[in-house]
């Protein structure tokens, strides 16, 4: 295995499904005597720049209508 000319490396299909890293699994890197270890990050994962859209949103809504309402506006009746 090696690492790309970025830093980056390949984690077999194997060892991630053992190890529960899914896609956008935050992982630490930890160095000691033996070496380097990967683990999933303390705290679980950053929010994703959509959840981050949608916590700013949130409650900001002004408008009372209903979606039918919306959707009868945007279609033209």
């Amino acid at each position: 295995m090696r690492i790309t000319a970025k830093g980056q490396v390949t984690i077999p299909a194997h060892i991630r499904a053992k190890a529960g890293f899914l896609p956008n699994t935050e992982v630490e890197f930890i160095h000691d005597r033996t070496g380097v270890r990967i683990v999933k990050a303390r705290g679980g994962r950053k929010p994703s720049r959509g959840d981050e859209a949608v916590r700013l949103l949130e409650g900001s809504a002004k408008v009372k209508m209903t979606t039918d309402e919306i959707m009868a506006l945007m279609r033209g009746r």
